[in-house]
């Protein structure tokens, strides 16, 4: 009997790497064409793109036109930028504002508020800047207006994962089946990898890196994670400043990491951070009343905590 050799080889996983938004994303496809597997990969990079530049703060894009019209009147925008301004109000909402986009830019506005009122701005005047409550959106009219004078939209918490949904909806369109998008970390997958085998991370604790505590399945789902590590805060005059907890300004609890699955990167990544901030209880309370959504918290203590339904095989 003749053996008759494939015209197509095995499948197997393409990929690459590229900066953008700030962060390394990598773009994996499962297929058998290179030339095929590297045109699905340049749609879904020149997605991304597109995401940077409309969500962009800088110049004189529409975000920014928003920022510096805050407390004098409303902004039509793009029905894109103001859909995604919505479902952040909605997870403002459902966090008690532990997520939050706005925020108070005390470089440039201390400044104009020192020279206009004589004082110098304190917490209390930023913390009053930093409320998704002052955002109002008109759908109708597709504009938003930010009531207080000194507030901004940022959508960093966000909108990488909003740029990696984006990117694996023109990959499917194309006709790919399987894949990963990386950004800078945080994961999204759908279909299987080769062999038919499921995707799954080893998530570790953060000082251990090396030390994977156990392998989770992410077939077909998101994965972000927030770290609680001293790096990450932020410096004013040369000073590390603690983790605070936008609502109310005080220090976030103990915990080491929080690893949120969902199906889409967006929310993922929208509810990371909230999570840490709020604590153990009343993060895990909060993703168990969630339909498709769970996470792994990590302790101060190196104690891992996990919400109902999740599968780990250790």
């Amino acid at each position: 009997m003749l053996a008759i050799k494939t015209l197509f080889p095995k499948s197997i996983i393409f990929r690459r790497s590229v900066r953008l938004m700030g962060i390394h994303f990598e773009i994996s496809v499962v297929g058998n064409n290179p030339h095929w597997a590297d045109e699905r990969i340049d749609e879904a990079i020149a997605e991304i793109g597109r995401v940077e530049k409309l969500f962009s703060t800088f110049s004189d894009s529409a975000v920014n036109k928003i920022n510096r019209h805050a407390g004098v009147q409303p902004v039509k925008t793009h029905p894109e930028i103001f859909r995604l301004i919505d479902r952040s109000l909605q997870v403002s909402e459902l966090t008690h504002g532990a997520f939050d986009i706005t925020y108070f830019n005390a470089e440039r506005d201390a400044d104009n508020i020192e020279a206009n009122s004589g004082k110098k701005p304190g917490f209390k005047i930023a913390a009053a800047n930093i409320n998704y409550q002052s955002v109002t959106l008109d759908a109708k009219e597709q504009t938003v207006f930010l009531k207080e004078k000194g507030m901004r939209l940022g959508f960093g918490a966000i909108v990488n994962g909003y740029a990696a949904d984006r990117a694996k909806y023109i990959l499917q369109m194309q006709g790919v089946d399987s894949g990963v998008i990386n950004a800078g970390g945080d994961l999204l997958t759908w279909g299987s990898a080769p062999e038919n085998e499921s995707w799954t991370i080893a998530n570790a604790d953060p000082a251990q890196k090396t030390q994977p505590f156990a392998n989770i399945v992410i077939s077909n789902m998101a994965i972000a994670t927030s770290i609680n590590a001293e790096k990450y805060t932020p410096i004013i005059n040369n000073k590390r400043l603690p983790a605070i907890n936008p609502k109310n300004g005080f220090p976030v609890s103990e915990i080491k990491s929080v690893s949120i699955i969902s199906p889409s990167a967006e929310l993922a990544d929208a509810m990371a951070t909230p999570v840490m901030s709020i604590g153990v209880n009343a993060g895990l309370y909060l993703i168990n009343q969630l339909n498709q959504m769970a996470c792994i918290i990590v302790d101060d203590h190196d104690r891992i905590y996990t919400s109902k339904d999740v599968s780990i095989a250790n």
